[in-house]
């Protein structure tokens, strides 16, 4: 492709086609449409279905149904959306199907502000389901991220049978940048494992060994079936105890139990520093301008960069937090990730300085907030 000018919505975009998604549903709403316009572009020249649905509950169904039938699908949305998503990521979590589910966060609450970003969704996307199940979301910095991480997102939904989010912002989705996608490595494509040969296809029994079961694709050879309630390894619904415990403890475990593997991070540590800084998104590229500002003043400052949100890794968290005196979180909302920061860092101050006003965090309002934390520390 070479250097070409683009904007994340669009890295996005080709990122999901070189990962093998084949299928995409959307409805419009700013600023994720314009993934759905590039889907639109470059998806059926590829073999590939767009549909633009009535709603994004249409949208996101669509998207199920591609998945059972064995589709690599996406969906793309803001935050009103997500909430609509709710139901069928609920179904897509009980029903172990793969889907991913790019959400270019926008200021809320509600319909909020269309054209104007924040991170407010960050606690929703892990909780919004029913049952509070856990899922995986990357939260990409920048444009290559926006490519690789939605690649590796393919990979992630295929093998643990799961939505994955991009939590991406309208600040990343829409700002364009000169990238060269071709010179940027992509994870090798992976497609979700079939029924194990020589036993009996149960649609939710895991593979020998794992936690995810096989899949074969509803109007395959092998009968299968899918149900959004309460079910057993055979798919019938039940309301045995000991069988929906079963199926609940799995789906827990075969995300949580993965929390240290699934952890992307960038770590920019200084040997003796006092504070740590702890960022994710976009907030990520004034934070190293900060930083940069800080140490040249003779601050002594640590950057945790969370490219993974969920699950949390405890271990990254506390291994960075290590030897520092304190921790200053810094977010585009009122405080939503620094309470899985104090979950883990229990031993020395966690100080959160967060904005949600329409208006981008800026380094020189770092810079103060760290002066203030460390004044009043």
């Amino acid at each position: 492709m070479g250097m070409t000018l683009m904007e994340g919505n669009e890295a996005v975009a080709w990122g999901a086609l070189a990962a093998g998604c084949r299928f995409f549903a959307g409805y419009p709403i700013t600023p994720a449409t314009s993934i759905l316009n590039t889907m639109q572009h470059i998806l059926p020249a590829a073999g590939g279905v767009v549909l633009q649905g009535e709603d994004e509950i249409a949208s996101t169904g669509y998207c199920l149904g591609a998945a059972m039938a064995g589709m690599k699908a996406m969906t793309a949305t803001s935050g009103p959306g997500i909430s609509l998503y709710s139901e069928h990521i609920s179904f897509a979590i009980g029903s172990e199907i793969p889907l991913v589910i790019v959400n270019v966060q926008r200021l809320g609450p509600s319909t909020g502000s269309a054209t104007r970003g924040a991170d407010n969704d960050v606690q929703f996307m892990r909780w919004g389901n029913s049952g509070g199940m856990p899922i995986i979301c990357l939260a990409p910095v920048d444009i290559k991220d926006c490519y690789q991480l939605t690649a590796l997102a393919f990979n992630l939904a295929e093998e643990f049978r799961v939505p994955v989010f991009i939590a991406s912002n309208k600040e990343i989705g829409m700002t364009r940048d000169t990238v060269d996608l071709s010179s940027l490595e992509l994870p090798e494509p992976i497609d979700r494992l079939g029924p194990e040969a020589g036993r009996d296809y149960l649609p939710f029994r895991p593979l020998e060994g794992r936690d995810i079961p096989g899949f074969a694709p509803l109007g395959g050879e092998v009968i299968s079936r899918q149900t959004s309630s309460t079910h057993g390894e055979n798919g019938y619904i039940t309301i045995i105890p000991e069988e929906i415990g079963e199926v609940i403890e799995r789906l827990n475990r075969k995300i949580e139990s993965q929390a240290d593997r699934l952890a992307l991070y960038h770590l920019d540590q200084e040997e003796g520093a006092g504070t740590l800084l702890v960022t994710y998104g976009i907030t990520t590229r004034a934070a190293k301008v900060a930083v940069r500002r800080l140490r040249a003043g003779g601050e002594k400052v640590s950057h945790l960069t969370l490219k993974t949100l969920w699950p949390v890794s405890q271990k990254v968290i506390s291994q960075a937090a290590a030897g520092v005196d304190q921790v200053l979180v810094v977010e585009m909302n009122t405080g939503q990730y620094v309470r899985e920061i104090l979950q883990v860092v229990r031993d020395k101050p966690v100080r959160f300085f967060g904005r949600m006003n329409g208006s981008l965090i800026s380094p020189e309002a770092i810079v103060e907030a760290y002066g203030k934390e460390i004044s009043h520390g």
